[in-house]
């Protein structure tokens, strides 16, 4: 069994930053792929950017130079900092582990969901 647990969300101004970090129990970290979705109310859930066993990174356009993921696979732990913040990224932010160590951008491709940290950005 995985457990998650995603943490750092906020309010925050248009043009703040904020940490998330997303800790995971489990006895083979390093070979998951990890990645970062968002939710915002009435919209399906969203690929951010993940984070693969073999150590490539992918973002999703819109954020593309604005968030950077990463990990500590001593800690077991996985990160994401949000610089530039945009009204438009307000959503729920869930952490997510892929077993096959790719990291899809489909959420359905994801075994393993933290339980989500709100982000909202004021204009």
């Amino acid at each position: 069994q995985v457990r998650l647990v995603d943490s750092g969300g906020g309010l925050v101004q248009a043009g703040g930053s904020l940490r998330l970090s997303c800790v995971v129990a489990g006895r083979t970290f390093g070979r998951y792929a990890m990645g970062w979705f968002r939710q915002a109310p009435g919209k399906e859930r969203e690929f951010v950017a993940s984070s693969w066993s073999g150590g490539n990174i992918r973002y999703a356009d819109s954020v593309n130079g604005r968030f950077t993921i990463s990990r500590d696979n001593t800690k077991n732990t996985i990160y994401m900092q949000m610089d530039s913040l945009k009204p438009e990224d307000t959503a729920v932010y869930y952490c997510a582990a892929d077993l096959s160590g790719v990291g899809y951008k489909s959420p359905n491709r994801y075994d393993y969901w933290g339980q989500g940290t709100q982000v909202t950005v004021s204009s």
